[in-house]
């Protein structure tokens, strides 16, 4: 059985500006950052403890997942019948996301 995953409105402006940012300055393989991503999420939905826990979150139980390809992680939150995806952010930036639940 796998959970639904949803993402908040937050990281859905993030997925969106990073995909642009993607394709656009990585042309040899512009479908990396989506194809990436959607495997993160469908694991997220048949093993929502797989990622680390980010004790740094405002939000309890956040986890973060790094895709290795891309350097990006997805920090979410398992929540009983779902995932919630909070945002989606470079492992390089030096700090993590505002998170929050929306």
């Amino acid at each position: 059985m796998s959970l639904q995953v949803r993402t908040t409105p937050e990281a859905d402006s993030q997925i969106r500006e990073i995909d642009i940012w993607w394709r656009r300055n990585r042309t040899a393989s512009p479908n990396l950052f989506v194809d990436e991503l959607a495997a993160a999420f469908d694991i997220l939905g048949h093993a929502p403890h797989i990622g680390r826990l980010y004790r740094q979150s405002p939000v309890p139980d956040t986890r973060r997942l790094l895709r290795m390809e891309t350097r990006y992680h997805a920090y979410y939150v398992p929540r009983g019948d779902e995932v919630r995806v909070l945002a989606v952010w470079h492992a390089q930036r030096g700090v993590g996301p505002p998170l929050r639940v929306s």
